[in-house]
């Protein structure tokens, strides 16, 4: 069901290819994944100038091509044919016209994984939401306790040191003790699954808020590519859609607060790793995040991955190895320093997200994910799932134009 153009109005106008790509664009190796309405599913692609590619007649998923020896290579040399523009892409995907080809999450088969509090500040946000149940009228209080009794600057402890159990060891003795402090600040990361195989949702898209949900935010993230031998092969940016409320009354209930429908956005390609772009390149990247409602409130932030309290290598070796295996490769969310507290109406109760907010995550090396919340049961159900994706390949009998080693 395509969303009515109208309703998405003058925030969603300005969006351009140009806004899309990123800054190096001419450099990067850029592929993903468009909804084809003329054969009734996903094509993998790659951008090439201002045209995007069709690689089926090469590969048949995206974690086919991150599982090939050199997928750089491999989606370089791959043939196939300009089937569309960007500009046509980013079009149909702004106006969610299911009539015509637009981009999807550059994902498939993968299994979506995330990080929470790898960042100490937004550990600091966990514990008080848990402090505060879920009500976020007691939230700018309990932030205060917290800092009073932290004291100096944690930014950068490292988890699992004698500096950071020490740090743990005050927030105890203030009867502040949560399950946040475990994961932020002891030797062992959290990871948990985000969503379904096949659930997440790609630029343009509408993310879902729930209605049971009154508190709530997004979360940008550097999202690592990474194949079934636990190599990280390339990434893109993601939006951990977070209920706040829902996950401050029980941490057992991180799967409600995570799980919903067209709760994680992931996007808008997938930018391989080359002889130009390493590992290296993402360690000090700048996430920006900009929200921009309808009722003209506009929130900015930054997520200096930079900041980060664990190192990438730390997370993949946690999520991946003898103890869990992914065979066809995972995507994982490394977490966020970013934690909105900036009023949106009453003052002290904090941001959270209306229906119809714009929602723009930002990088130099990785381009621009943009979404527009809507209310989850309100918005068009998932449907296509891996039966579907099974059908539809069995269906292709693709010429394969190139033999994966």
């Amino acid at each position: 069901m395509a969303a009515d153009p109208e309703r998405r109005g003058p925030l969603m106008a300005a969006v351009t290819v140009r806004d899309l790509l990123p800054a190096d664009a001419a450099e990067a190796l850029l592929v993903g994944r468009v909804w084809d309405p003329e054969s009734g599913g996903p094509r993998v692609v790659a951008v090439r100038g201002g045209n995007v590619v069709d690689l089926t007649g090469t590969v048949l998923t995206v974690s086919e091509l991150l599982e090939s020896e050199d997928p750089a290579a491999t989606a370089a040399a791959a043939e196939g044919e300009a089937r569309w523009t960007l500009e046509e892409l980013v079009d149909a995907s702004w106006k969610r016209d299911a009539s015509r080809a637009h981009l999807l999450a550059p994902i498939d088969l993968q299994v979506v994984k995330a990080c929470g509090v790898t960042f100490v500040e937004s550990m600091v946000e966990r514990v008080i939401e848990e402090r505060c149940g879920g009500d976020f009228n007691r939230a700018a209080e309990v932030r205060r306790t917290v800092g009073a009794a932290l004291g100096g600057s944690i930014t950068s402890l490292r988890p699992g040191s004698e500096a950071a159990r020490q740090a743990k060891e005050v927030l105890l003795a203030e009867s502040m003790w949560s399950q946040y402090l475990e994961v932020g600040l002891g030797p062992d990361p959290e990871v948990f699954t985000k969503a379904p195989v096949l659930s997440a949702v790609g630029f343009g898209a509408d993310i879902g808020i729930p209605t049971f949900s009154s508190w709530n935010n997004p979360e940008p993230e550097l999202v690592l590519a990474v194949d079934s031998a636990g190599r990280v092969r390339g990434a893109t940016l993601g939006n951990d859609v977070n209920l706040r409320d829902v996950e401050g009354r029980s941490a057992l209930l991180l799967g409600k607060a995570k799980d919903n429908n067209a709760s994680a956005a992931i996007g808008p390609f997938i930018r391989l790793f080359d002889a130009s772009f390493t590992l290296e390149d993402l360690r000090a990247e700048e996430i920006v995040l900009e929200v921009r409602g309808e009722d003209g409130y506009v929130l900015e932030g930054r997520n200096n991955v930079g900041r980060i309290s664990r190192p990438f290598e730390e997370l993949v070796e946690a999520t991946h190895g003898a103890h869990h295996q992914y065979p066809d490769g995972f995507v994982l969310f490394t977490g966020t320093l970013f934690a909105p507290t900036q009023d949106r109406d009453t003052p002290g109760l904090g941001f959270t997200h209306k229906p119809g907010d714009s929602v723009s995550i930002r990088s130099s090396h990785l381009g621009a994910l943009v979404n527009r919340t809507g209310v989850t049961e309100e918005l068009a159900p998932w449907t296509f799932g891996l039966g579907s994706l099974f059908s539809y390949l069995r269906g292709l009998e693709p010429a394969r134009k190139g033999a994966l080693t």
